[in-house]
């Protein structure tokens, strides 16, 4: 038994059932051991919770980046929707992006700080590396220049705000209509076309 093995036990009853629909015998009985033996490599459920919570932000960061290097230099247009298609994709298959979504929406209030904070940095750098993208792709008048740089990217994570919401709550067919409709008006409020 290792301390990864138990975090990987973890990470899955918490993106499955939650902070609160999961116990510490849970993830014991997952991983084939008993629950005392947890408390061997964790103090309790919440220095758990929270190390697997600060691993998933710095994974599912980390997939934003390699998209965003390995994608940069397509066309804003496709470059953009696959931005939201990818995050759809590794909600449906991911155990690390359920997670994130649910803390993200759904924190344990108690420690409520500690989760968003992770949130909130998630975000900001989210932006940071899109901004650079549109700035970008209004240079090279793949954009309208009309459109203010910040606020496309401001309006875009909008976008993804409620697909993440969908995503959560909506199940396939709701969140391909909202995906849908909010790609298309997105896209032809900033498109020169």
């Amino acid at each position: 038994m290792t301390q990864q093995q138990l975090k990987e036990a973890a990470l899955n009853r918490f993106a499955e059932h939650g902070y609160d629909g999961t116990s510490m015998a849970h993830i014991a009985d997952d991983v084939g051991i008993k629950k005392q033996s947890i408390y061997t490599y964790f103090k309790g459920k919440d220095e758990l919770f929270l190390q697997v919570c600060n691993e998933v932000m710095e994974n599912e960061l980390r997939t934003v980046v390699n998209f965003i290097e390995q994608n940069k230099a397509r066309p804003i247009k496709e470059f953009l929707y696959d931005f939201l298609l990818h995050l759809k994709e590794r909600y449906e298959q991911n155990a690390d992006t359920k997670f994130w979504l649910r803390i993200s929406f759904f924190p344990p209030a108690h420690l409520y700080d500690d989760v968003m904070k992770n949130v909130y940095s998630y975000l900001d750098k989210m932006e940071e590396l899109l901004e650079p993208i549109l700035e970008k792709a209004a240079t090279e008048k793949q954009l309208s220049g009309t459109i203010d740089v910040q606020r496309a990217t401001a309006a875009f994570l909008g976008i993804l705000d409620g697909i993440f919401v969908e995503m959560l709550y909506g199940g396939p067919e709701r969140l391909n209509k909202r995906l849908d409709a909010s790609w298309h008006y997105y896209w032809r409020g900033i498109s020169k076309d």
